[in-house]
């Protein structure tokens, strides 16, 4: 609405309820499917945190975003068809929760790779970082990869 600051109660019209609370809103980023938009996407997460957000956070959240960017630029979308990742950042329940999307349908599994194998360890690496996460199928392509780490203060 026109005029209307989101720190005070707003209404849409003389009877509606007031919204007592505008919930924080996802951040939304789209990058081309390259190596190049692992370390955007990565900056892009360390500017939207807090100043407040400790160190130890900040790192695993950029290690989960990177992870979570690479897999999908490797196993979820085809560069030769100029396709996007997309990634969402938002907190809730107490957590920090990233989710990366991709065109692809097939979802990632967690494997156990032999000690002497080079790749395969991302989701193990993201299971351990995170204190949840899972995949979830999108309505119309794709799926995304949900991860959350709980908010912790200094």
């Amino acid at each position: 609405m026109p005029g209307t600051s989101l720190t005070t109660p707003a209404t849409t019209s003389p009877s509606s309820p007031a919204i007592a609370a505008i919930p924080p809103l996802p951040r939304h980023w789209r990058f081309p499917s390259e190596p190049a938009s692992v370390p955007r996407a990565r900056r892009a997460i360390a500017d939207t945190l807090p100043d407040h957000c400790p160190t130890q956070l900040s790192y695993e959240l950029r290690l989960l975003t990177t992870e979570l960017v690479t897999n999908a630029i490797r196993h979820g979308a085809d560069p030769h068809e100029d396709e996007l990742i997309e990634l969402s950042f938002w907190t809730a329940d107490g957590h920090y929760w990233l989710a990366v999307s991709d065109p692809s349908p097939t979802h990632p599994t967690l494997k156990r790779p032999a000690p002497d194998t080079e790749t395969g360890r991302g989701l193990l690496l993201v299971d351990s970082l995170s204190d949840a996460w899972g995949i979830k199928s999108r309505p119309t392509r794709g799926k995304s990869v949900i991860a959350g780490i709980r908010i912790t203060t200094p």
